[in-house]
């Protein structure tokens, strides 16, 4: 392997661990604010949800198999997110219009958040640059009701992530109540 390669390599994954410790630092702190258009336009900022749960997940790129699963599994289960108080925002670096298709063809019924100035992703930790290619990786977090970062997901396996969200959510919610 020659020099350049391998400072790419490390530069990589320096990079990949600083984004994991940045996002994992958020937890028990203020999360950070954002103004961003849905699949239709519409700008949301996170005082909109003053009140409300929030389970914001990143997600790398629309119509993609993981991305597929995960976004579906949300969708089957929103009713059980709305009986929690809970909105769902799922969230990439895609265009208005990559997530518009995205969430009629796969009939969302939840909000999908275009970063594609890509400072949402950063300022949560979970942007990911790979030389022309940026994407945000596949982290969640659960935000109470004041705004503050209540739960992080950093490893997230599609396939099981709601049912975990929402064992997790209910957990953290109990103890708010108490």
């Amino acid at each position: 392997m020659n020099f350049n390669k391998t400072i790419k390599i490390i530069s990589v994954l320096c990079c990949t661990l600083s984004l994991s410790l940045s996002a994992a630092s958020l937890t028990g702190s203020k999360a950070p604010g954002f103004s961003l258009p849905d699949q239709a336009g519409k700008t949301h900022n996170l005082k909109d949800y003053q009140g409300k749960w929030v389970v914001m997940y990143f997600y790398p790129k629309d119509d993609t198999p993981g991305c597929t699963v995960e976004a579906k599994s949300f969708r089957d289960n929103k009713q059980k997110f709305d009986q929690l108080n809970t909105v769902i925002l799922g969230v990439s670096v895609d265009s208005v219009e990559s997530h518009k298709s995205f969430a009629d063809d796969m009939k969302l019924n939840f909000t999908l958040l275009s970063d594609e100035q890509k400072t949402t992703s950063k300022a949560y930790g979970v942007l990911n640059n790979l030389v022309v290619l940026s994407y945000s990786s596949r982290q969640t977090f659960i935000l109470d009701p004041l705004g503050m970062v209540a739960h992080h997901f950093d490893d997230v396996d599609p396939d099981t992530h709601t049912q975990e969200t929402l064992e997790k959510l209910i957990e953290i919610q109990k103890i708010y109540e108490e």
